[in-house]
């Protein structure tokens, strides 16, 4: 069965796939494997390709990178997984010629931000499916273009948000397509996540304590701090959209409208500088532009309103802060509690979230969740692999398909431009152009 039948096959969006036939996770060891290259080989990107060459499902053919440290070390863990020897690539531009291969199947791109349009549009005019990390774009107009090429060309594109497969998530997708929370209209989510010794890591201490950033500073704080300095919005905001999206079923039924955001003052990167490298260290100087919390309002189509934090430059725990607010209840991921009005056993308190969780896993974690222990980020990057991998070979759409890419990446820009305008709303554009209220939804409807 694909996934297009499962979908005819089912008489209501809220249905769950409680019902697949474990035939559909298996695998025939008999069938072809996946020919990837992949763009940047980075941390992400070489986790990424060792993840997808571990499954079984494909195969390592080219890499590309500009640090030879980079491309060393992921052939080192290529080797362990295949007998084939990758090609390499490694000036800045050669990611146009590994995408001419015509022995690879599919492109994977890990770079950073700036260079993800310029690279799956590449990829995309010479024919590759591809998968591009997040978010795909930082500008509405590069928003467009994607959209713009896979309609033109009909090579799909797919967007490597990991989130959307996090267990707990899944397990309220389920819950809230079978009706538990009512009818949902409010969420809350974001990017919370202290990532100061990350924007500040100059490689010579551990756990990433340097103080530097640029050309000269380690992994990512050569490129990411520097969005800090030039931008104020919501930098980073596919892992919290990105879940929600498929709960409020956008671009498929339903579509964000307009947004609204603001700013706190930038202050906490500066604090922090001054508090570990004193008032005369280099970067104590630099103005950081982007606020320590940024907030976004987002209206959708059907009435729906979301909230979005962005808080990365203060002192705190990690959250996406997750709330899923309905008619019949709530779920939230800071309390780690639900409250279900009609089974609630007392009224006006969270009950413990993992009895539901466990209840209602959703069949993709119960049918592979051993294959998915020991990946990354607690297993997610298992199925957004295994999503990307198994829809190339059987020629499938992508569950998180370029609508998605563009109305979750489009966020970031639109902020910039709502917070430098006074917080005036903004319209999100229909990149789908009306096909929003017919189009079926695909994500966790079958087995990817």
């Amino acid at each position: 069965m694909q996934r297009r039948e499962f979908i005819t096959k089912t008489t209501a969006l809220g249905a769950t796939a409680a019902l697949l036939p474990d035939t559909l996770f298996s695998r025939n060891v008999e069938e072809k494997k996946v020919r990837l290259a992949i763009i940047g080989v980075g941390e992400r990107g070489s986790y990424l390709i060792k993840e997808a060459v571990s499954q079984g499902g494909a195969e390592a053919v080219a890499i590309c990178d500009i640090d030879p440290a980079a491309i060393a070390r992921t052939k080192e863990k290529i080797k362990k997984y295949q007998s084939r020897e990758v090609a390499v690539y490694s000036g800045e531009r050669d990611f146009e010629k590994i995408v001419q291969r015509d022995d690879i199947d599919a492109v994977l791109i890990a770079t950073p931000w700036q260079w993800h349009t310029p690279m799956a549009l590449a990829a995309l005019k010479a024919g590759k499916p591809t998968g591009c990390e997040v978010p795909v774009a930082l500008t509405v107009k590069d928003c467009w273009a994607l959209v713009d090429a896979v309609e033109k060309t009909g090579v799909p594109l797919m967007m490597m948000e990991n989130v959307c497969y996090r267990r707990d998530v899944m397990a309220v997708l389920n819950m809230a397509r079978q009706g538990l929370f009512g009818r949902v209209t409010y969420a809350e989510c974001g990017y919370q996540h202290d990532l100061r010794e990350v924007l500040f890591n100059d490689g010579k201490t551990a756990h990433g304590k340097g103080l530097e950033f640029g050309e000269k500073a380690y992994s990512e704080a050569r490129w990411r701090t520097q969005h800090h300095v030039d931008r104020n919005g919501e930098l980073y905001p596919t892992h919290g959209i990105g879940p929600v999206a498929q709960v409020f079923n956008i671009n498929h039924g339903n579509q964000f409208s307009h947004l609204t955001s603001m700013a706190t003052p930038a202050l906490s990167l500066h604090e922090y500088l001054v508090e570990k490298g004193g008032p005369e260290h280099p970067n104590a100087k630099v103005n950081f532009k982007c606020g320590d919390v940024v907030t976004t309002l987002i209206k959708c189509t059907n009435g729906e309103v979301v909230k979005m934090t962005h808080d990365v430059s203060s002192p705190r725990p990690y959250s996406l802060g997750f709330r899923i607010q309905g008619t019949q209840g709530i779920w939230t991921e800071d309390a780690k509690g639900i409250y279900l009005q009609k089974k609630a056993p007392k009224p006006h308190e969270y009950e413990p979230a993992q009895k539901y969780f466990d209840e209602y896993d959703h069949p993709l974690w119960k049918n592979l969740g051993k294959e998915a222990q020991g990946a990354g980020h607690g297993g997610m990057d298992y199925f957004v692999i295994r999503s990307f991998v198994e829809s190339v070979r059987r020629k499938m759409p992508f569950p998180q398909d370029v609508y998605d890419a563009a109305a979750w990446s489009v966020i970031g820009p639109l902020s910039e431009a709502s917070i430098d305008k006074g917080s005036k709303p903004m319209d999100i554009p229909d990149f789908t152009r009306g096909k929003w209220k017919s189009r079926p939804a695909l994500f966790a409807m079958g087995d990817v």
